[in-house]
């Protein structure tokens, strides 16, 4: 006889009441609040920075790990099997053979990237884990105002044909750069993936729409959702009924109340 209620688990992360739809996660509990909070204060500098950033993002992950990724029914012995023959575990467990590939978006996403890339090498076969690298920037007319995103170089390990792909990047606020990834992967690289996976610290209503319009089956997770620009009356509504109305970004593109500029932020470089 085997343990029966591991085999089916019916997981589903507390998530923010909102209107964006069913691909977008907000995860916005205590702990990662917390710490959110204080990354993003003027005050938290190197190297509490990585430390804060690295305790959100394994947090986060391992949300997203349990959502997203494939499970199988497994029957692994434990040591208490040399003892007896019912020392063995038996129910859900994620596939470890799953394909996995993230991307590192250098400045911001580099650190976050290797942290999902280390998390993902713990738990699945390392054959099927890959990191590739996009060199990119944001472009800019004469008012200052973000236009676009340009890549200046890249490093990409092969298909992503039937690979959950998987970019985090630590601040979601126009979601130029994201598209242009997406846009370099759908036209470069050979796919298309199972699944993409955008996971952030801080996303915007204005990235979520402009994310979506562009690729509509992209999951979107992220702990908090700022739109600290929006009308005094916008946040009595539940986030997304006015969604036209609400503003999460200043007139430079930086999100507000956010933290910062995290390229900037994460390097001690401040260009």
């Amino acid at each position: 006889m085997q343990e029966k209620v591991y085999e089916s688990l019916d997981y589903r992360p507390w998530e923010l009441q909102h209107e964006y739809g069913d691909k977008v996660h907000i995860i916005p509990e205590p702990y990662l609040l917390t710490q959110l909070a204080v990354l993003c204060s003027p005050d938290t500098v190197q190297p509490r920075v990585n430390d804060i950033i690295e305790n959100c993002y394994r947090s986060l992950l391992v949300r997203v790990f349990n959502q997203e990724f494939p499970r199988l029914l497994r029957t692994v012995d434990t040591r208490m099997v040399e003892s007896t023959d019912r020392g063995r575990y038996h129910g859900i467990s994620i596939d470890p053979t799953t394909p996995v590939v993230t991307v590192n978006i250098a400045r911001a996403g580099t650190f976050p990237s290797h942290i999902c890339f280390h998390m993902l090498n713990q738990f699945l076969d390392p054959a099927a884990v890959r990191q590739d690298h996009l060199v990119m920037d944001r472009v800019t007319d004469a008012d200052g105002q973000v236009t676009g995103a340009r890549i200046h170089g890249s490093k990409i390990g092969g298909s992503v044909r039937g690979r959950i792909l998987i970019i985090p990047d630590p601040m979601g606020a126009t979601g130029s750069s994201l598209v242009q990834a997406l846009r370099y992967y759908g036209e470069h690289v050979e796919g298309p993936p199972e699944k993409v996976i955008h996971i952030h610290l801080i996303v915007t209503p204005e990235y979520i729409r402009t994310v979506h319009e562009a690729a509509p089956d992209v999951e979107i997770y992220a702990i908090r959702l700022d739109r600290g620009m929006s009308a005094p009356e916008v946040f009595e509504a539940t986030p997304g009924e006015r969604w036209s109305d609400e503003r999460g970004l200043d007139e430079h593109q930086y999100i507000v109340p956010g933290g910062g500029g995290f390229g900037e932020i994460l390097n001690n470089s401040w260009v």
